[in-house]
């Protein structure tokens, strides 16, 4: 008990699992709203309101006080903040790393031209997860050992030309 007088609940945390389980819910329309605003300002009662529109008699009460408190019966806009850049932004920002590769502040440059004011922090968030790390490629790729090898068979054949192996065969 509090100090207050009330009960206090104990509070739990739905797991990831449970919440695979468990059904969204359906959106009611607009004019299905109303409507149960108007049998409830004629007097009905939510069981009845429930029963005649076939809808759960915990929507039309949610419905209900929704509407005494704020005095409408547009539905609330979801919690948290907006994001900077849609699913097909994001999309097409991973699609040029993979083509083009460079870093993170090339790209937040190429999106402000296109006019999204973007943070170096949000582009490394979008390509993450698409295991781009937002860094430059390699200006000189390594040597593998095909071209060691292909370059060792030219300075065999050529070792007797001293000027032409100096030239050329860098690595023996």
């Amino acid at each position: 008990m509090c100090t207050s007088g009330c009960i206090s609940r104990p509070t739990f945390k739905l797991s990831a699992s449970l919440l695979d389980i468990m059904g969204k819910s359906k959106e009611i329309s607009q004019d299905l709203r109303k409507n149960i605003v108007d049998f409830h300002k004629s007097g009905s009662s939510l069981g009845a309101i429930s029963k005649c529109l076939k809808v759960p008699r915990s929507s039309v009460q949610t419905i209900v006080r929704k509407y005494k408190h704020h005095g409408t019966t547009q539905q609330s806009y979801p919690s948290g903040r907006r994001r900077v850049l849609s699913p097909r932004d994001e999309h097409t920002l991973v699609r040029k790393v993979q083509i083009n590769p460079r870093t993170a502040k090339d790209l937040v440059k190429l999106l402000e031209e296109t006019g999204t004011k973007v943070s170096i922090s949000t582009v490394k968030q979008v390509l993450y997860p698409h295991n781009l790390k937002g860094r430059s490629a390699r200006k000189k790729p390594l040597l593998q050992n095909r071209h060691k090898k292909s370059q060792s068979t030219v300075c065999n054949c050529t070792w007797g030309q001293r000027s032409y192996f100096l030239e050329k065969c860098p690595l023996v």
